[in-house]
């Protein structure tokens, strides 16, 4: 076991912050080192991060939440880490973070809110 009760369990960090391709900006480096911090300090191992542009709603239309959904299709991950809710899809279309986080604890992976105010949420 691990610090918090969690298992050296492979997990991804999905980080969707910039509003412009390209190189990451600020918000994805601060989400990024946010996100890296939490699995450390909880001993889970990131297998990948996947990062997308912020803008569209829909989750299932951004390539890297794509590739989120086929790293849960193969069974290799047991958490999805994101800084907070609206990097899943916001507010204003909030059926499709349910419909994505529902999809994802059907297949047996939790989603870990890394920004520290929601963190202690998700530990769950």
């Amino acid at each position: 076991m691990t610090p918090h009760g969690d298992t050296a369990s492979p997990v991804v960090l999905y980080v969707c912050a910039d509003r412009a391709p390209g190189v990451p900006g600020a918000a994805t480096e601060c989400a990024q080192t946010e996100g890296h911090a939490f699995a450390r300090k909880r001993g889970l191992t990131i297998a990948e991060v996947v990062t997308d542009t912020y803008g569209e709603p829909d989750p299932s239309r951004r390539l890297g939440w794509r590739r989120v959904r086929q790293l849960v299709r193969t069974g290799d991950i047991t958490a999805v880490l994101v800084r907070w809710p609206n990097a899943i899809a916001p507010e204003s279309a909030h059926e499709l973070r349910h419909r994505e986080t529902d999809w994802l604890r059907e297949h047996g992976v939790r989603v870990r809110y890394t920004w520290a105010p929601l963190s202690a949420l998700s530990t769950a």
